[in-house]
């Protein structure tokens, strides 16, 4: 076997824990639910109505799950598009993290869309509306999805030394890996033009025709922060050595990236007159938490000592990932507000119990996968 099969190991040790025995039982309470809300419909388990149809299985599940997806996206960007080689530990570990958060965005879907029994019909082209840019984002979510299956495969074939299959994969890999980088491009930017559609039913504070950029400049962040948050929980839960040499650098770009996004937000809220929405507008709040969330994150990194300690790192990642959360939150749900009708929604208990079941999930595949196949690079005696 080559060296190269030896740059990865499974982490081993028992599958069931107690993480993981928590994680099943709250999947299977989600998986009561779901029964349900097929069996009755979406009514029965959800709080969904005419004014809002769409709740936190789009904008948790969907819209904020598949920036934590972009995990992959970001490092190989950085690995093999801009050909820095000190990144490549950190590539299983993020397309595994970026698997889950597409295939588990794309089961999501499923779970809120009323005629799912036709969600096909979108593949088809004389079903398809080419103008629309849920098409685009359907598609490229679908397409990427499947592109990272195929990148992740390697690690399936190294596991049960299927070695001439990986050696043919690897020789094609790189057509995956650069469709990796620009589906993502092209529907995390999608994103966001899906909300500057439905026009002042969205608050002046987030509508805006740089709605697309900003949602590609989180997708970017927030794959940048769950690298470095998981790769610091990973350390720490799985006793590894902590990867703080490569993780400094990555908090450099996030730094760079916080800081572009929290300049352009307000010289977009100037330009286009709203800047004094910001202190009497109905949701102003929502908007200073999110800029406090940004803005603390990006200064924990200024100093370049904290970007060489681990406790800052994960600090640092934890208030970027929550601010690029609550952004996406209140561009989808806080900051919208129906044309017409009283209409109001809170997500049931049903609901979030879902939700909470699909992450769940995620991280039960997750210590199911690292445990079992060659996901983490591998750590030599002589490393620590």
């Amino acid at each position: 076997m080559s060296s190269q099969a030896h740059e990865h190991q499974p982490l081993g040790g028992r599958v069931l824990t107690l993480p993981f025995l928590i994680c099943a039982a709250l999947v299977a309470v989600a998986g009561v639910i779901l029964f349900q809300r097929y069996t009755q419909g979406l009514g029965a388990v959800s709080n969904l109505n005419d004014g809002y149809p769409w709740g936190i299985w789009v904008a948790i599940d969907v819209v904020i799950g598949s920036a934590f997806g972009c995990a992959g996206y970001v490092i190989a960007l950085l690995c093999y598009i801009l050909n820095r080689g000190e990144y490549h530990p950190l590539v299983r570990p993020a397309v595994l993290a970026s698997l889950f958060g597409y295939g588990l965005a794309g089961l999501a879907v499923l779970v809120d869309l009323g005629r799912y029994w036709n969600f096909y019909h979108m593949m088809l082209p004389w079903y398809a509306q080419p103008n629309s840019v849920m098409l685009e984002v359907g598609l490229c979510v679908a397409t990427y999805t499947l592109v990272l299956v195929v990148e992740f495969a390697p690690a399936f074939l190294e596991r049960f030394g299927i070695e001439g299959l990986r050696a043919k994969l690897n020789r094609v890999l790189w057509v995956f890996i650069a469709l990796g980088v620009l589906l993502p491009t092209m529907h995390q930017s999608s994103l966001g033009t899906m909300m500057v559609i439905v026009g002042h039913k969205l608050s002046p504070l987030w509508q805006s025709q740089m709605l697309p950029v900003f949602f590609l400049l989180t997708a970017i962040l927030m794959g940048f922060a769950i690298v470095v948050w998981e790769s610091v929980m990973a350390s720490l839960n799985f006793r590894r050595p902590m990867e703080t040499p490569v993780l400094s650098k990555l908090a450099g770009l996030m730094l760079v990236v916080a800081s572009l996004f929290v300049v352009l937000r307000f010289v977009d809220l100037i330009v286009r007159g709203q800047i004094g929405q910001i202190f009497g507008g109905p949701q102003s709040g929502w908007f200073v938490v999110e800029m406090v969330l940004m803005i603390s994150g990006l200064a924990l990194l200024i100093p370049k000592a904290n970007r060489n300690r681990s406790r800052a790192l994960f600090l640092s990642a934890s208030l970027l990932l929550a601010a690029g959360i609550l952004y996406r939150l209140n561009v989808y749900l806080i900051g919208f507000t129906p044309a017409v009708g009283p209409w109001h929604y809170f997500p049931s208990v049903k609901e979030i119990m879902v939700t909470v079941g699909v992450f769940a999930l995620e991280i039960a595949l997750y210590l199911l996968f690292v445990k079992k196949l060659p996901v983490m690079h591998a750590v030599h005696p002589e490393h620590g």
